[in-house]
């Protein structure tokens, strides 16, 4: 019987210690405030969007500045996984954590584990609900959102009519950018309509096309990212109508739109400033400097010349 006791406490400290999220020794991050041999986690939202590999490039030049190793790993817009993505890096001793997160809600628990493991995180334009940030490197989504509003009001005048394409419900880029495009949009413009295409293309053009069906009288359209914004287009070009369509997010192919008379305006943010600016953050919160809870990086409307 004792055997069998001691077989089964055995079993259990084998269970416990595997599922420790305490990465082992070899892997355990380095405190000391010494940057050599300084390994950073990315835990990007998603690769499938031109303006996040502008992103995570410029987080992978820098760190290469910087010496420092850099860990990319693509959640591919599941929150879920972008859960066990950061489980996964900090069982790698990462020394710190850089976060563009999927769901703001949904990283929340990952954010609360690294920071009872003394890693520091770095969101990337969209921060965590729940947890300890050192520092949220963004552009001014509200401000970027009232950008797009007053040009609206500008180009067609008060109470036109406007569809507005939200970003992932959750993600603090679409409460942001939502909120600074109502302040002006409540008072001065018509939404007749607005739904969520989750910052993608072909979801953008999905939920255009059902949308113009039931809003024949829409003049402009709000979306918050330019990968929404061309599937759009596509919708809009389809059914022979002209619409204005603004975007955000200033990513190439946004711009060779605008260029070619298609995409009417984008919110440009900078992308790779705001990877460089996350590490140049992460390096020195490593080296126990204090740094800015919200590091801006400029962001401006570009329309065609």
């Amino acid at each position: 019987m004792k055997k069998v006791n001691l077989i089964l406490i055995s079993m259990l400290l084998v269970l416990m210690t595997g599922c420790s999220l305490e990465p082992p020794e070899w892997a355990k991050p380095n405190k000391s405030g010494d940057l050599n041999n300084i390994k950073i986690g990315l835990s990007i939202s998603t690769l499938n969007n031109p303006f996040f590999v502008s992103l995570k490039d410029g987080v992978v030049a820098e760190a290469k500045k910087q010496g420092m190793e850099v860990i990319v790993i693509d959640a591919q817009n599941d929150s879920a996984k972008q859960s066990n993505d950061v489980e996964d890096l900090m069982q790698q001793g990462v020394n710190a954590l850089l976060i563009n997160p999927t769901d703001s809600s949904a990283i929340s628990t990952a954010v609360q584990t690294a920071n009872s493991l003394g890693i520091p995180v770095i969101a990337l334009d969209r921060s965590a609900d729940k947890g300890k940030v050192e520092a949220l490197v963004a552009s001014d989504n509200v401000k970027g959102g009232t950008l797009a509003a007053e040009y609206i009001v500008e180009q067609l005048g008060k109470d036109a009519k406007v569809i507005e394409l939200e970003g992932v419900p959750g993600a603090s880029a679409t409460r942001e950018r939502g909120k600074g495009f109502h302040e002006i949009a409540d008072a001065q413009l018509k939404v007749i309509a607005k739904q969520s295409a989750d910052f993608d293309r072909t979801k953008g053009l999905t939920v255009m096309e059902n949308l113009l069906q039931g809003n024949p009288g829409v003049q402009a359209v709000f979306a918050h990212n330019d990968e929404m914004a061309l599937g759009a287009i596509e919708a809009i070009q389809s059914s022979g109508k002209r619409i204005a369509v603004i975007g955000f997010d200033g990513n190439i192919d946004a711009l060779n739109s605008i260029k070619a008379g298609k995409l009417t305006a984008t919110v440009a943010q900078q992308p790779e400033l705001i990877g460089q600016l996350s590490v140049q953050a992460a390096k020195d919160v490593l080296q126990g400097k204090t740094v800015e809870k919200s590091i801006p990086a400029p962001l401006k409307l570009v329309v065609k010349e």
